[in-house]
């Protein structure tokens, strides 16, 4: 595995991972958006739930798959995000609007599909998931 590649691994899986999560988070707390605008009237229609329910059973989803991206799970959490972010571009795109949020949503789940393909390279090579160690004082000054 070309160690180059490291870091364009680590930015992708704390960003996919981070961001699904603290969205998921906000869900509770409408701080970053009021979520239930983005909802589509099919949508609404179509989940036997309120908008509010619907929007935190959605914001526990969001944080278990954040925390899969942190966790040994990498993988298999990007492609749960990657088709995750596809359904929200639909369920965006049917609204009528946020065709702009729609795009940017393929885009995002185009970087899942990057980390969950990375991960696979990294796996079968045998590289370890967890943080490199921090390099000590001897050999930093070396």
């Amino acid at each position: 595995m070309d160690k180059r590649l490291d870091s364009a691994w680590w930015a992708l899986r704390l960003g996919l991972g981070l961001g699904p999560f603290l969205a998921g988070l906000d869900k509770f707390f409408d701080i970053l958006a009021n979520w239930e605008m983005y909802l589509s009237p099919l949508a609404l229609k179509v989940v036997p739930v309120s908008a509010t329910t619907f929007m935190h059973v959605v914001g526990v989803v969001e944080m278990i798959v954040g925390l899969a991206i942190l966790t040994r799970w990498t993988r298999l959490g990007a492609y749960v995000a990657m088709l995750w972010l596809v359904a929200i571009a639909i369920n965006l795109v049917t609204t009528g609007m946020f065709f702009d949020l729609a795009v940017r949503d393929v885009e995002i789940a185009i970087g899942a599909y990057t980390l969950a393909r990375l991960t696979e390279v990294r796996e079968a090579a045998g590289v370890r998931t967890a943080a490199p160690p921090m390099p000590s004082a001897a050999t930093r000054t070396a």
